[in-house]
């Protein structure tokens, strides 16, 4: 995972640009797995680990109403934690995470249930929904995983990567 998270920071740095992150679930896990990389403060400003559902609203600025309807697992709820955490924390991305890690649903929905999002320059905006499987820890990281490979994505790191493949390197 760290590969990741370094590919990320470098092509921030290359394209001048930051990172900010909101964690839910994760609780503080991808922004440890960023600041592990040598150099991530060139890029990364901060994050933001609103587990309570109330910091979500107070420090993220997720709508209060969008929360007290639906919960803070949502894909809205997500893609609002990516966006204010992008502008609470002065970031070109926000990213964030916000699902069900378990042992116990949540607001009504099954343990595995998860929401990454990136929120990015020109109103970029993607949510991605997970469904996964395994103990706690393994939802975490995979959660974490997941929402690295969305970001870099969106950076265009998979379609350099898919490009090099089918002309033969290089």
């Amino acid at each position: 995972m760290t590969a990741v998270a370094a590919r990320v920071l470098r092509r921030l740095v290359e394209r001048g640009e930051t990172l900010a992150v909101a964690e839910s679930l994760t609780g503080g896990m991808v922004a440890a797995e960023l600041t592990s990389v040598p150099g991530a403060s060139r890029s990364f400003r901060g994050s933001v680990t609103a587990y309570a559902t109330s910091l979500k609203h107070d420090v993220l600025g997720v709508d209060g109403l969008l929360l007290a309807e639906r919960g803070a697992v949502d894909p809205d709820v997500a893609r609002a934690m990516a966006t204010g955490v992008r502008l609470t924390l002065g970031a070109d991305w926000g990213v964030s995470t916000t699902g069900v890690a378990g042992p116990e649903p949540q607001d009504g929905k099954p343990v595995g249930t998860v929401y990454v999002a990136v929120s990015g320059p020109g109103g970029v905006q993607k949510v991605a929904e997970l469904r996964l499987n395994g103990e706690r820890a393994d939802i975490r990281r995979e959660s974490v995983r997941s929402l690295l490979e969305l970001l870099s994505g969106e950076l265009g790191d998979n379609a350099r990567a898919q490009d090099t493949e089918q002309n033969g390197g290089n």
